[in-house]
């Protein structure tokens, strides 16, 4: 095949996406969401791709180094865990994201699960569903005067938190953000254990990294009050899953909404798929119509760029390529 072929690491990319490739005269490629990185170096190496845009699955070494042709990598989302990173700074790899595309839609799911642990209303489909009604004893909580605690507040914290306040909920964020201006609805706490002992609900809104890896272990859940929430709309490897696990059990930790796991999809008995205290939502968070046209589009501006001479957005380079 010729050097001007694109794959995408998923089964469809918005046509707004597709018709900027096209229109710079390069060839798209699909492949089933989620395949194996050996699937995807087998694919790459097949069309002799040189430029890959990576929605679905990991990002690996052998990925890099399947095509000769290939130039950048270009995520469709704004998380770049799923790339080996250090692989892609030892080879001059140009990698890109797309910050901020699909902010406004992960906030609004952020919303949607806080709402839904509040008014239980997911616990309350299957009574209803069996026959039953209302009892005395089911009662919904009030959002207006709960204490949310972001941590991070880039743009979908900053969304979150606007989004929030109308509901007249107290804000409370802890970031590596210092701008008094990404504050404007919520108030920054100077470290994560005042956050968590004071939140009712925390929402995880921060990159994975090293730094960040399992940072919701058993020593974090057992400093938020009894009775709290848990949200997840970031990365599943945030999250040590086993002891959240262990404090739903155990009833101090009283619900969590999940958009996301360590592993993707996760395994058929995983204990969070039926969980009567767990919303889990499968990776959607910010796969709306409208984010999922701007990803497509951030994604293939940086690919047609690359590949056609022109400027790669310096914003939405995370490692430069030569």
């Amino acid at each position: 095949m010729a050097s001007s072929s694109v794959l995408v690491t998923s089964p469809v990319l918005a046509q707004e996406g597709v018709t900027l490739l096209e229109t710079a005269g390069l060839a798209v490629h699909y492949m089933p969401a989620f395949s194996s990185p050996g699937a995807v170096a087998a694919r790459a190496a097949e069309i002799g791709a040189a430029g890959i845009i990576a929605r679905q699955g990991a990002i690996t070494a052998a990925v890099m180094d399947s095509s000769p042709n290939l130039r950048i990598i270009a995520r469709h989302g704004a998380g770049t865990d799923e790339v080996d990173l250090d692989a892609a700074r030892a080879r001059g790899m140009l990698i890109t994201r797309t910050p901020g595309a699909n902010a406004r839609a992960v906030a609004e799911h952020t919303i949607a699960l806080t709402l839904d642990l509040l008014k239980q209303i997911h616990s309350i489909q299957p009574v209803i569903a069996q026959g039953g009604w209302r009892a005395g004893d089911m009662w919904a909580s009030d959002a207006h005067g709960k204490r949310l605690g972001l941590i991070g507040m880039g743009p979908i914290g900053q969304h979150t938190a606007r989004m929030a306040a109308a509901f007249g909920m107290e804000v409370i964020a802890y970031s590596r953000q210092t701008d008094p201006a990404v504050y404007v609805h919520a108030r920054r706490e100077d470290s994560l254990e005042q956050l968590l002992e004071t939140s009712d609900i925390v929402s995880l809104h921060t990159a994975l990294v090293p730094e960040t890896d399992r940072m919701i272990n058993a020593a974090a859940l057992a400093r938020m009050p009894k009775g709290a929430y848990l949200v997840n709309t970031g990365r599943g490897g945030l999250v040590d899953e086993d002891a959240l696990l262990a404090a739903l059990e155990s009833g101090h930790i009283a619900g969590a909404g999940l958009d996301v796991l360590t592993q993707e999809p996760p395994p058929a008995d995983h204990p969070f798929r039926d969980h009567p205290k767990v919303i889990l939502t499968p990776h959607m968070a910010g796969v709306t119509a409208g984010s999922m046209t701007q990803m497509a589009v951030d994604a293939a501006e940086c690919v047609v760029a690359k590949l056609t001479g022109g400027v790669v957005p310096p914003d939405r380079i995370v490692v430069p390529g030569r």
